[in-house]
């Protein structure tokens, strides 16, 4: 007979010796996001009650003074319909830009391993940095209207100094930078597809469009969820392309988002109780619409 096998100990034992070793491993980690997310927040929501204001003190409590006046405040519904703008443009460009860019990319060969390279680099740049490279060749001087000087247009377009252009070349610059992400996202789940399944479409008579409609695109469904939701995030936290390529301007508050507003106004005017309410509504305006795309793309996971 073999050694007896050593008793299991008790349930309680094992419930304790799996919330202590959950302990040890995600204390730090929660602890880390209690004090720098959560209790932030907290804050931030708590200042949005009073008239907090620095250099006016004392601070009063106001209760929702703050947020029912957002609906008549003109400079706020401005940020937000360029907030929409921008985020439907970024979120269109990044996704369609980053699917064609994958599927042309989706091949084998250093060449293409370099291009992958060259499409992720502006993702890992500062936004300041992209923002100030853009500047340069965008300005009225700079050297795209050289360029186009060059070619015989006396008048190239002011693509930062023009108020009907100014909010589309920002959010230009936002969808350059999350292109990237998108691609690399997209490539992954494009080589997660099975090859059998583009053998199988071939032999049952489908061209390139067939199999990208009938394989290719509903394959993809876990992909383009991801990016949808990112792509809507970076589209309304958009505050340093603003900061850098226009200031809010040309004009009062052409190109101005709901982020850029939240910090002019906390910071340029020192009202933080009511630059702490536009953020409240700006964090549930963001979760809201993060997770009604969230479940609407994850059903289509599923029917796909």
């Amino acid at each position: 007979m073999g050694p007896k096998p050593y008793p299991r100990p008790p349930r309680r034992a094992r419930v304790r010796d799996k919330l202590s070793r959950f302990a040890v491993f995600a204390a730090p980690g929660l602890l880390v996001y209690f004090a720098l997310v959560l209790v932030p927040i907290a804050i931030a929501i708590l200042y949005s009650l009073t008239n907090k204001d620095p250099f006016n003190p004392p601070t009063r409590w106001v209760g929702l003074d703050n947020l029912t006046s957002l609906p008549s405040d003109d400079e706020f519904l401005q940020a937000l319909k360029n907030t929409a703008v921008i985020t439907g443009i970024v979120t269109l460009v990044t996704n369609a830009g980053g699917l064609a860019l994958a599927v042309l990319l989706d091949r084998r060969g250093w060449f293409y391993n370099a291009l992958r390279s060259v499409f992720f680099i502006p993702v890992v740049l500062s936004a300041v940095v992209v923002s100030v490279i853009w500047q340069t060749i965008l300005v009225d001087d700079g050297l795209l209207n050289s360029m186009l000087r060059q070619l015989g247009m006396s008048n190239p377009p002011g693509w930062l100094s023009d108020p009907s252009l100014a909010l589309y070349t920002v959010s230009w610059v936002v969808a350059w930078q999350g292109l990237g992400f998108c691609v690399v996202v997209y490539l992954a789940g494009l080589q997660s597809i099975p090859k059998e399944l583009y053998e199988a479409a071939a032999i049952d008579g489908c061209g390139p469009v067939m199999r990208f409609c009938h394989v290719t695109w509903p394959m993809l469904a876990p992909a383009v969820t991801i990016n949808t939701v990112m792509s809507l995030i970076g589209g309304f936290k958009a505050y340093d392309q603003v900061q850098v390529l226009t200031n809010g301007g040309p004009g009062p508050g052409t190109t101005s988002t709901l982020a850029f507003q939240v910090i002019q106004t906390a910071f340029t005017g020192n009202h933080i109780g009511y630059a702490a309410a536009m953020a409240a509504v700006m964090l549930a305006m963001v979760a809201t619409i993060s997770v009604i795309a969230l479940r609407l793309l994850q059903k289509r996971e599923v029917s796909s």
